[in-house]
């Protein structure tokens, strides 16, 4: 006799009230991402600042020279970014006073003298402006489709025929193709002062460091600041050393650190793990102080506001590469595939 399928209990006309709102705030949160890229655009965190951290909405109408007129149609976009914890506000009338939080302290203008209010930690407006960027947006646009293609192709290659990151995508829209790699150098500029400051006893003792993947070496001057004797090398792609010179304070290498790494006592990655078994081949043994540091995502266990942005944050990878967040299971994996410890 087949087994019968569970029944299901109808909802509570609670339960379906509260689905509907949720439903609402899935179907439209794409708003607040492209409210946050419009204050951006705007100017507005920047202002705030200038303004002593604090400044009413007619107070940023004038500075930003904005028609008086959309005063109520700006209103209303704040008050859903105070909502959001984007801004703070003593009250979200078109009166209040709005001021910096956190979140909008990492979104002043790096090119403003007094943008660096985070110590050590760069702008995150080139990040937002280019995962918010109309090629991003139309490559997720494109995901339904792209899943029902057995295809070997990236899914934003899949729908522009180019690569991100690649000189594919400088033909394509040099503008995006500029935007994105700023994007990628300030994501990877992200907290790594914080970094330095709550784990420096991975850094005590190494003589001689590898940057893999370290642009223009501004994570590797951090190091140096901080640990005057380690000598640190940048290794990337000719593209972006470019002409580069060795100043006495970090050497750079262009390469392709698929084919090889600068030997170091320790390799230093962010998010490019694919690499381990070059890594594991430039350090000396473990006994000998050899270490690969990767600063990364390890997605958490317990539901929150964290765990939702690491899952976003792999999802948006699929968008622009081949790459994952892993949680703590499969870096193990990870890590004992690559004959590392």
């Amino acid at each position: 006799m087949a087994a019968q399928a569970p029944t299901m209990l109808a909802p509570t006309n609670e339960e379906l009230l509260q689905a509907q709102a949720d439903l609402w705030r899935h179907s439209l949160y794409y708003i607040t991402s492209l409210s946050l890229q419009c204050v951006i655009k705007l100017g507005i965190p920047t202002a705030i600042h200038r303004a002593s951290g604090a400044a009413s909405l007619p107070d940023l109408v004038t500075a930003l020279s904005l028609p008086p007129s959309k005063l109520p149609f700006l209103h209303r976009l704040m008050r859903l970014l105070v909502h959001s914890g984007v801004f703070a506000a003593d009250d979200t009338t078109d009166t209040g006073t709005y001021r910096l939080t956190p979140l909008s302290c990492l979104l002043v203008d790096g090119d403003d003298d007094g943008a660096a209010i985070v110590d050590g930690h760069p702008s995150q407006v080139p990040t937002v402006l280019a995962m918010g960027s109309r090629h991003c947006v139309e490559a997720a646009m494109g995901l339904a489709d792209w899943i029902k293609k057995d295809s070997p192709s990236l899914l934003f290659e899949d729908v522009h025929g180019a690569t991100p990151f690649d000189e594919s995508m400088a033909d394509l829209d040099p503008e995006t193709h500029g935007l994105l790699n700023e994007g990628l150098a300030a994501h990877d500029g992200s907290g790594f002062a914080a970094v330095l400051r709550e784990c420096r006893e991975v850094f005590q003792g190494l003589e001689s460091l590898t940057d893999c993947g370290g642009g223009d070496g501004a994570t590797a001057r951090t190091i140096v600041e901080a640990f005057p004797h380690i000598k640190c090398t940048v290794l990337d792609l000719p593209r972006v050393i470019g002409d580069k010179k060795t100043d006495g304070v970090v050497s750079y290498v262009a390469g392709d650190m698929l084919s090889f790494i600068p030997p170091a006592q320790a390799v230093m990655l962010k998010g490019c793990v694919k690499i381990l078994a070059q890594c594991k081949k430039a350090i000396p043994s473990r006994e000998a102080g050899g270490k690969v540091i990767i600063i990364d995502v390890v997605i958490s266990s317990t539901s929150g506001p964290l765990l939702e942005a690491e899952l976003l944050m792999d999802v948006g990878m699929i968008l622009i590469g081949k790459g994952q967040q892993r949680d703590e299971n499969k870096w193990c994996d990870l890590f004992k595939k690559s004959g590392l410890q």
